[in-house]
C-alpha cells in the first residue's frame, strides 16, 4: 500500500457512545478486498457505517479517490457517495420479484461509476433462474445474491459488505462464497468486507484490518499479517497462514494436485483445477508438526525443510507458535513447549515441517 496515494481511501474517525468508542486512522488501498475483521463489538460495523455516511462521527475525515466525503466543514450524504452497501440481511422489496428489485435499483442509479450491464451481473451471480421469483420464494443464499446484484446496479465505485454471510448456515455460505470470489475477480471493484469469520478472511481478503475495542490493532497484506506471531486477535484452532500458489501438476491416479509457492511445493486434493491457475491455500498451525529429519515413513504427504524464524507464546502456556520460513514463504506451527525442549529447537535452526492437511481456498 502507498499511504500517500490520492486514490486510496483515507479514514479518520472518533466516535463516542455509551459503553463504546471508535478511534481509527487508516489508509486502505483502492483495490481488491479489504477484510475488516474482529470479534463481536470490536467496532467493525461502526467503522463501515461511518464510511457509508450512515453515522456521523463527532470527528471525522474521509477521502476516497481524492474526493472529500467528510471533514470539519463537509459531510457528503450517503446517497451522494459513489458506494453501495450490502447488509447482513438481504433487505429486498418483498412485493417485487427479483428482476424488479434489480431494475428498481437500475433506474435509481445516479453514480458515475463503472457501467455494468444487467445481464452481465445476472450471469456473474448465477441468478437468471431466480428472476421471476419473489424474495419469500428464495433461500437465504439466493436472496443475498440478489441483494449483491442490486447493490451493483447502483454503479458504485466502492462496495461495502457488512457480514453478508452471517445470517446463513454453513451450506448456504459455501454456496455463495464462490460468487463473491468471482465478483472480486471480474469486477475490479474495491470491496470493504466486514466479518468475524477467519474462513471468509482466508478466501477473500487481500488486505486485513483487525479491530478490537474500537481500535485498529493490525493492518497489512493478508499473508504477512496472518503470519505475525504477535497478531493481536487470538484465533485458536483457526490460527494459520494463507499462501499464494500456482497449480503445477495433476496426479489423476490419486486425485491430487501439486501447487508451487515461493520456496517449494505442496500436494493436496484436486478440486477440478487447471494447470497454471493462481490459487491461495490455507495451512492451519494445528496441521503442522516438526521433526529433526525428513526420513521417517509417514502418511503425511508434505514434508519440507524449514528454518525457524521466530518462537512465540500461544494462548495456553504449554503451547508455542513457531514461525517457519521456506524460501520467502512463512508458515506457522503450533507445538507443545515440551516438544520444543526435547527436540532442542531454537531460532535459526533448520527443521523438517510435516503438513498434515492443506486446504485449497481459492
Amino acid at each position: 500500500m502507498n499511504p500517500t496515494a490520492t486514490d486510496n481511501l483515507q479514514a479518520c474517525f472518533k466516535l463516542d457512545r455509551p459503553g463504546f468508542s471508535l478511534d481509527v486512522d487508516i489508509t486502505l488501498p483502492n483495490r481488491g478486498v479489504t477484510a475488516i475483521f474482529g470479534h463481536s463489538g470490536s467496532g467493525k460495523t461502526s467503522l463501515l457505517r461511518c464510511i457509508a455516511g450512515f453515522e456521523k462521527a463527532a470527528y471525522g475525515h474521509l477521502t476516497f479517490e481524492g474526493q472529500t466525503w467528510q471533514n470539519g466543514k463537509t459531510f457528503v450524504p450517503t446517497h451522494r457517495r459513489p458506494l453501495a452497501y450490502v447488509f447482513q440481511e438481504a433487505s429486498l422489496f418483498n412485493h417485487l420479484t427479483a428482476r424488479k428489485n434489480l431494475t428498481y435499483a437500475q433506474r435509481r442509479a445516479g453514480h458515475d461509476g463503472p457501467v455494468v450491464g444487467l445481464d452481465d451481473i445476472i450471469d456473474l451471480l448465477g441468478i437468471r433462474k431466480l428472476l421471476e421469483q419473489y424474495p419469500s420464494q428464495l433461500s437465504g443464499g439466493e436472496r443475498q445474491r440478489i441483494a449483491i446484484a442490486r447493490a451493483l446496479m447502483n454503479r458504485p465505485r466502492l462496495l461495502l459488505m457488512d457480514e453478508p454471510l452471517a445470517a446463513l448456515d454453513q451450506a448456504r455460505k459455501q454456496e455463495i462464497l464462490p460468487y463473491i470470489e468471482t465478483l472480486k475477480r471480474e469486477m475490479h471493484l474495491p470491496i470493504l468486507y466486514v466479518t468475524h469469520a477467519p474462513e471468509e478472511v482466508a478466501r477473500l481478503a487481500d488486505t486485513l484490518v483487525a479491530m478490537e475495542k474500537g481500535r485498529v490493532v493490525a493492518l497489512g497484506g493478508l499473508t504477512e499479517t496472518l503470519a505475525a506471531l504477535d497478531f493481536p486477535i487470538r484465533l485458536g484452532e483457526e490460527s494459520g497462514v494463507v499462501i499464494p500458489a500456482v497449480i503445477a501438476e495433476h496426479d489423476p491416479q490419486w486425485q491430487l494436485i501439486r501447487v508451487n509457492f515461493d520456496g517449494g511445493s505442496l500436494w493436496l486434493r484436486d478440486n477440478q483445477t487447471t494447470i497454471g491457475d493462481f490459487v491461495r491455500i490455507r495451512v492451519l498451525a494445528r496441521d503442522i508438526s516438526l521433526a529433526l529429519d525428513g526420513n521417517h515413513a509417514s502418511s503425511i504427504t508434505n514434508t519440507l525443510p524449514a528454518t525457524i524464524d521466530e518462537i512465540g507464546q500461544d494462548e495456553h502456556p504449554g503451547l508455542a507458535l513457531v514461525k517457519l520460513k521456506v524460501g520467502s514463504t512463512f508458515f506457522v506451527a503450533r507445538v507443545t513447549r515440551r516438544s520444543l525442549h526435547h527436540l532442542k529447537l531454537s531460532v535459526g535452526e533448520t527443521t523438517w515441517m510435516q503438513i498434515k492437511s492443506v486446504a485449497l481456498v481459492q
